[in-house]
């Protein structure tokens, strides 16, 4: 399956500056990148990144500076799938389960409303990320009379976006993004029964 991976490779992850400086954000926004593709291969999919800006990456790439919606919308040609680079907890047995439904639309929803990861076989669907994106999604699906599968997926519905995910990366994930996170100092913090993370 064909599987588009849009990457924001100019000023990434702007909502953990307080954790990492922008080069430090930029090499685990890379790491992430790298993790997605990996399980998007070893799941059967066939990934193009879309970027924001040129970027030199072991994958076929396109540079597309739009906005996401607009980015995605010009090469959603079905059967296709979408995945966010920021997965860094997904695998390819959750991939594979996505990428494996019949229906019209499937979507993984994220935490928080978003949609992190879809599958595209009508011809008329289009996406909108602005906002609550899952429940646009439905809406435009409906709208078309396209059938919706919700992929209950929690590899797939955390995004790294806020320092609080970075916990999920090290309690869940051993890939790239893991490693580079040990390695720059982030550790688990147990306190009052929850988990959260510290830099040394």
């Amino acid at each position: 399956m064909d599987v588009l991976v849009p990457f924001a490779a100019r000023e990434p992850k702007t909502r953990l500056a307080d954790v990492f400086d922008e080069d430090e954000r930029a090499a685990l926004s890379r790491e992430m990148l790298a993790d997605v593709l990996d399980a998007v291969r070893n799941a059967g999919g066939e990934p193009t990144v879309v970027a924001t800006a040129p970027i030199e990456l072991p994958a076929r790439t396109v540079v597309d500076d739009r906005p996401l919606s607009d980015a995605v919308n010009a090469r959603l040609e079905p059967p296709v799938a979408v995945v966010m680079a920021d997965l860094a907890l997904a695998t390819p047995a959750a991939l594979r389960a996505l990428f494996g439904t019949d229906s019209d639309v499937a979507i993984a929803p994220g935490l928080g409303g978003g949609t992190n990861a879809l599958v595209v076989h009508h011809p008329e669907f289009y996406v909108d990320y602005h906002g609550a994106s899952f429940r646009d999604h439905r809406e435009i699906a409906a709208e078309i009379g396209a059938e919706v599968e919700t992929v209950d997926s929690f590899r797939l519905a955390v995004d790294v976006d806020e320092p609080s995910d970075l916990a999920e990366v090290l309690l869940h994930a051993d890939g790239r993004s893991a490693t580079w996170l040990r390695r720059a100092g982030v550790r688990l913090v147990v306190e009052d029964g929850r988990v959260r993370t510290s830099r040394r």
